[in-house]
C-alpha cells in the first residue's frame, strides 16, 4: 500500500511452509527477553511517521496507506493475522474451520476478549465491524478486500440493507461464520487487512465520523490502546490491559510525525528516534553500521497511465513510454543499489512469482530499447492522427527527496529517446491515494507514480485488484475503456478470474503468470523496481522483526523490550 495499502497465501501446507522459510530468511528474528531489560521509564520505542504531517485515517475501514495501517495494526485486530514468518494464524479468533464446500468459515473467539474500554467483545460486535465496512455508508475504499462474501454486490448496490444474517451469521455470543460466493484459496489472507478488524459499535455511535479522535475513550481491541493523538504532533500508545493476548513489555510507543526520510534519518542519528529509513544517497555510509537492517520487501514501485485519457488509450505509446526507460540507472545511480530493477508486476520471493518475465515487446532486459520506443512512439502517434506527443502531466507526492529524483531521473530519459517533456504536479501524499480512487471511469489523473506493498502475499493482491474488472483499485482503467485493445484487455480480466478461484495451487499460479506477461505486454503499469526496507534499528531494541510483510505479529510485543 505505496503506500495503499498499507499496506499483507494462504495457499496451504506445503506453499505455506515455503513462504515462512523465505520470511524467516528476510527478517531479523524475535527473541525472547534476557538480562539486561531496561528499567520501566526506559521502554520506550519512537517509532516515527515518515512524510506524514497526519494520518490519513485511523479508521481500519477506510485505511489504504502502509504508515496508517502500522499504527491501525498495534490498536486493533482481526479474527486472523499473519505472524512474522507470513503464516495466517487465529487471532480475536481461537480457532476456524472451513465447510467442505469451502464456502463457510466458521470462526469460535476467545472467551477473554475485550475492547480497551473493558467491554467484552463478541460476535456481534464483529459482525456489525466487518458489515459497517461493506456499507455504502461508511464509504470504504478497501471494501473489495470483503467482497468475497456472499452477496456483497447487493450491499454495495443497496439492493439489501445489511448482510447480518445473510452471509455473516452471529449463532452466540463467541461465534461467527462467514459465508463467500465462491471457493477462495486467499480467502483467510483478505480477512488480515484491516477492514474487517472489530471496531467499537457505542464509540462510532457517539461521535460518527470523529470517532477516532476519541480513541483514549475505548474501541479499540490490539496490544496498546491510544493515550493520546495529536493531528499535528502524532500518536503515544500504552499497554492495553484488556488486551486478550501477550502484554507488551515497552511501556510507550510513540508514533510522532517526523517529517521526510532526510530529517527524520538525522534525527535518528542524534538519538530522537529508535528506527529510520536510510535515505538513498546515505546507503553507502549506512552499510557500515552495526544498526543496518536490509530486508527484500514485496513493494512494487511503478508508473501508471489512465487508459481514459488519450493518448495513453494506444498501447504503442504506452509501450514507447516504457521501452524508453533504462531501470538500472535509476537503481544504480539515484537509488544506490538499494532496490532492484524489474520488469515484474508480482514482486519475487512470493508464491505466485514467475520464474521470469520479459518487458514490452518481448524485451528480455530491464534496461528498455531505445530504437524500439522511438518508432513505437512514431507508430503510436501515427494511429492517434497525431505528429507530436501533446502536453501530459505526471503526478508524484511530496514528502520523499527519492521519489523526486526517480522523477526526474524518468522524465531525463523520455526526454533523451523520445524528446518529451512532460509538466509536473506534486502534491501530498495522502492527496495523491485520493487522488488515484477518483479517477476510476475518467481522466482526472494522466500519469503517475505509485507503489504496491503486499497486504497479503497472493498474485491477487497484486494482479486482479488492480487490473480486474470492477476492482476498486482499477484506477488506470484497465479493460474499462474504449481502446483497440479493449477486448483483449477483457479476455485477461476473465483469465484473472479463473485464477482468483482455481483451488490446485500449481495450476492457479500458472493462470496468474500468464496474466501478468500479457498486463505487461499491454503495459498495465511500467514497473520500475522491487524495495527492500533499507533502516537503521535502535541496538537496544531487541525482538523487533523487520519483515517482507512490513507489519508486527501483535503476539511479537510481548518479546519485544529496550536494553539497558
Amino acid at each position: 500500500m505505496q503506500g495503499k495499502n498499507p499496506r499483507r497465501i494462504q495457499l496451504f501446507s506445503g506453499l505455506l511452509c515455503f513462504f515462512a522459510l523465505f520470511m524467516a530468511a528476510c527478517g531479523s528474528q524475535a527473541s525472547t527477553p534476557t538480562a539486561g531489560k531496561a528499567a520501566d521509564d526506559q521502554q520506550v520505542f519512537r517509532y516515527p511517521m515518515e512524510g506524514k504531517q497526519d494520518f490519513g485515517t485511523l479508521d481500519p475501514a477506510l485505511v489504504q496507506d502502509a504508515t496508517d495501517s502500522y499504527a491501525i495494526q498495534a490498536i486493533f485486530t482481526g479474527l486472523v493475522q499473519f505472524d512474522d514468518k507470513g503464516n495466517v494464524k487465529d487471532q480475536l479468533a481461537a480457532s476456524h474451520s472451513v465447510s467442505s464446500d469451502g464456502l463457510t468459515y466458521t470462526f469460535k473467539l476467545k472467551p477473554n476478549a475485550k475492547f480497551s474500554d473493558g467491554s467484552a467483545i463478541t460476535a456481534s460486535d464483529v459482525a456489525y465491524s466487518i458489515n459497517r465496512a461493506l456499507d455504502p455508508a461508511t464509504k470504504s475504499p478497501v471494501v473489495s478486500y470483503l467482497s468475497l462474501l456472499k452477496d456483497s454486490d447487493k450491499i454495495a448496490s443497496g439492493d439489501v440493507k445489511t448482510l447480518i444474517g445473510d452471509s455473516i451469521i452471529v449463532t452466540d455470543p463467541g461465534t461467527i461464520k462467514l459465508v463467500i460466493s465462491q471457493p477462495a484459496a486467499y480467502f483467510l489472507q483478505t480477512l488480515t487487512y484491516p477492514s474487517s478488524y472489530v471496531v467499537e459499535k457505542k464509540l462510532i455511535e457517539k461521535y460518527g465520523t470523529s470517532w477516532t479522535d476519541h480513541l483514549q475513550e475505548g474501541g479499540t481491541a490490539g496490544p496498546f490502546k491510544v493515550q493520546s493523538y495529536s493531528h499535528s504532533t502524532g500518536l503515544i500508545l500504552v499497554p492495553d490491559s484488556n488486551y486478550y493476548g501477550g502484554k507488551p513489555q515497552l511501556k510507550r510507543l510513540e508514533m510522532p510525525f517526523s517529517g521526510d526520510v532526510d530529517t527524520t534519518y538525522k534525527a535518528y542519528q542524534s538519538k530522537q528516534y529508535d528506527y529510520a529509513t536510510v535515505p538513498a544517497a546515505s546507503l553507502p555510509q549506512a552499510k557500515t553500521r552495526p544498526d543496518f537492517v536490509r530486508t527484500p520487501a514485496l513493494v512494487i514501485r511503478y508508473i501508471s497511465m489512465n487508459y481514459l485519457a488519450k493518448p495513453f488509450n494506444n498501447i504503442k505509446i504506452r509501450q514507447a513510454l516504457a521501452l524508453a526507460i533504462k531501470k538500472s540507472l535509476i537503481t544504480d545511480n539515484v537509488l544506490h543499489g538499494a532496490v532492484d530493477p524489474t520488469n515484474r508486476l508480482v514482486p519475487a520471493g512470493m508464491y505466485g512469482a514467475s520464474s521470469s518475465v520479459n518487458g514490452p515487446t518481448g524485451l528480455a532486459t530491464v534496461d528498455g530499447d531505445a530504437n524500439k520506443a522511438k518508432e513505437l512512439l512514431t507508430e503510436g502517434l501515427k494511429e492517434e492522427g497525431l505528429t507530436s506527443m501533446p502536453d501530459f502531466t505526471f503526478t508524484y507526492y511530496t514528502g520523499s527527496a527519492t521519489i523526486k529524483k526517480v522523477v526526474d531521473a524518468v522524465m531525463s530519459q523520455w526526454q533523451a529517446v523520445l524528446g518529451i517533456t512532460p509538466k509536473t504536479n506534486a502534491i501530498d501524499f495522502d492527496a495523491l491515494v485520493n487522488a488515484q480512487n477518483a479517477t476510476i471511469g475518467n481522466s482526472s489523473l494522466q500519469v503517475w507514480i505509485g507503489g504496491w506493498q503486499a497486504d497479503y502475499p497472493d498474485p491477487q493482491d497484486w494482479l486482479s485488484i488492480f487490473f480486474g474488472k470492477g476492482q476498486s483499485y482499477n484506477d488506470n482503467n484497465y479493460g474499462q475503456n474504449q481502446s483497440a485493445t479493449a477486448t483483449a484487455q477483457q479476455a485477461v480480466q476473465a483469465d484473472l478470474k479463473k485464477a482468483d478461484v482455481e483451488q490446485n495451487a500449481t495450476k492457479r499460479a500458472q493462470l496468474y503468470n500468464t496474466a501478468e506477461q500479457k498486463l505487461i505486454n499491454d503495459v498495465a503499469w511500467i514497473p520500475l523496481y522491487q524495495s527492500a526496507s533499507v533502516v537503521l534499528v535502535n541496538p537496544k531494541l531487541k525482538g523487533y522483526t523487520v519483515d517482507a510483510l512490513g507489519i508486527t505479529d501483535p503476539e511479537d510485543w510481548q518479546n519485544i523490550y529496550m536494553t539497558k
